[in-house]
């Protein structure tokens, strides 16, 4: 693989990881040495996979593994879900995503009693997990200093 190529393609795993972030994990948008290790690692994948004899979409699928590997379930994601399934007539769908941001430090301890992984929202805990927070959310919705 050529240099401009090597650049490009880190270019691209970079640009889908931030996007990525920015929208599921907020926290770590701004986390510069998660996001290069993530986008070399992403790019060693897949230069990896083609020299191991894939094709370009199977190399790229390998690399998208890696670049989001134990992201899948977002915290965050949850948080906005809850929103706006259960307090929609409260909090406009448009402000869900800063008020997730806000409302994550105090739902940590909870989220904490669960073992988060990138298939856990297709686990029977979920609904477990969905019920506490949406009871903490409803507690600190209350709160006006929030």
């Amino acid at each position: 693989m050529n240099t401009q190529q090597k650049v490009s393609d880190l270019s691209y795993f970079r640009l889908a990881l931030l996007a990525f972030l920015q929208e599921s994990h907020p926290h770590l948008a701004g986390d510069e040495k998660f996001i290069t290790a993530r986008t070399e690692s992403a790019l060693d994948t897949y230069e990896q996979a083609l020299i191991n004899g894939q094709n370009p979409f199977e190399a790229g699928h390998s690399a998208n593994q890696m670049l989001f590997f134990g992201l899948h379930f977002s915290k965050h994601d949850t948080l906005k879900n809850i929103l706006w399934n259960e307090f929609s007539t409260e909090i406009p769908e448009n402000k869900a995503k800063a008020l997730a941001v806000k409302l994550l430090p105090h739902c940590e301890i909870i989220f904490s009693n669960y073992p988060l992984s990138d298939d856990f929202a297709y686990s029977p805990e979920y609904e477990s997990l969905y019920t506490e927070l949406t009871g903490e959310i409803c507690s600190l919705l209350e709160n006006p200093n929030l």
